[in-house]
């Protein structure tokens, strides 16, 4: 069975795979704001609630540079 993040990606209608792109470049947007107003992002991992302040961010972003 496919994933999800598969059957988007892999949708033959054009707006649905490519909003898979898109939801990664708003992802982006949000974590370089978060940055820049030294904010925090609160998401979801492995289904578990996530605050992850801008210091970790810009961790993350340098080490996979």
């Amino acid at each position: 069975m496919k994933s999800i993040i598969d059957q988007v990606r892999n949708s033959p209608d054009p707006d649905i795979s490519g909003s898979y792109n898109a939801m990664q470049r708003a992802g982006k947007a949000a974590i370089d704001l978060a940055i820049q107003t030294n904010t925090a992002i609160v998401t979801s991992i492995n289904g578990k609630v996530v605050r992850i302040p801008a210091s970790e961010l810009i961790k993350q972003r340098q080490l996979s540079a």
